[in-house]
């Protein structure tokens, strides 16, 4: 029907948008230098709920290689999201909204939620209301780290909100060496390991990505590193150090609490 009603003017694409390659979608006489003015290509978007988040981290992620979307230059992003998500993308530093999001969003873009619109708008009615947001990738990134480094800590320093910034950047670190690495981390950056995590600003994380970096390249083992990993390892070995008659096994790391649920004659375990 779109296409009928604008024949010549508009092209309709079926396809999943998580995998689209935006880039073959324009001619290249549209490409411009980063640092000159945004493209005439605007990405413009009634986003899923159920994709909006992951979509965002690829276009974010796009973005801080200049590929993707973002090979025309500083291509300028208008989407929707659940009003709660919009709100945790542009929520500056020390509101209860501020998240991984809020980072990674904000040391690459200039981001701001335009208008917020009501969900009995929409057909069908969702039960929230939704906020646009747009983006405007900045000429240079706040933190000018490969996006994958920048993503693992934030994320670490985010799993505990309630928590000091210290207990969550310090599973960015093997349980040997946790402590010591964790205090030279925070030492080297700057950075009060009595934070909460919503307290930490851009600036606060470019220290710790940079220090981190470093630390990284003096152990090449250390990127790698992921404490679940070795959070299942010790699960696996208790369990087979235990019966099989005993129902249940709580194991508690530095990390987080996990239960391991064991029964007799079944090697499969449920985590919660």
């Amino acid at each position: 029907m779109l296409s009928d009603a604008a024949p010549g003017k508009l092209r309709i694409v079926h396809g999943d948008v998580l995998t689209f390659k935006v880039e073959n979608a324009f001619p290249e006489s549209l490409r411009r230098q980063w640092e000159d003015d945004p493209p005439d290509v605007h990405i413009i978007g009634n986003l899923p709920f159920s994709v909006s988040t992951p979509l965002i981290i690829k276009w974010l992620e796009n973005m801080s290689r200049r590929d993707g979307p973002f090979t025309f230059g500083r291509t300028q992003m208008t989407l929707t999201f659940q009003k709660e998500v919009a709100e945790r993308l542009t929520a500056s530093t020390g509101s209860k909204q501020r998240s991984r999001l809020s980072v990674m969003a904000q040391y690459l873009c200039h981001v701001q939620q335009v208008l917020t619109i009501p969900g009995r708008a929409f057909v069908p009615k969702p039960e929230v209301d939704v906020g646009v947001v747009h983006f405007t990738p900045l000429t240079q990134p706040q933190i000018e780290q490969p996006f994958k480094l920048v993503e693992k800590v934030v994320l670490n320093a985010f799993q505990f909100r309630r928590k000091y910034c210290h207990r969550g950047l310090s599973m960015l670190f093997p349980k040997a060496q946790r402590l010591e690495s964790t205090g030279k981390l925070l030492e080297l950056a700057d950075v009060d390991p009595t934070l909460r995590p919503s307290k930490l600003s851009v600036s606060h994380f470019k220290s710790l990505c940079d220090v981190y970096r470093k630390m990284c390249d003096e152990d090449p083992h250390l990127f790698a590193y992921n404490f679940r990993d070795e959070l299942r390892q010790l699960a696996t070995k208790t369990l087979k150090g235990k019966n099989t008659k005993e129902r249940a096994t709580h194991l508690q790391d530095a990390s987080s609490t996990q239960v391991f649920l064991a029964y007799p004659d079944s090697n499969k375990n449920a985590s919660s």
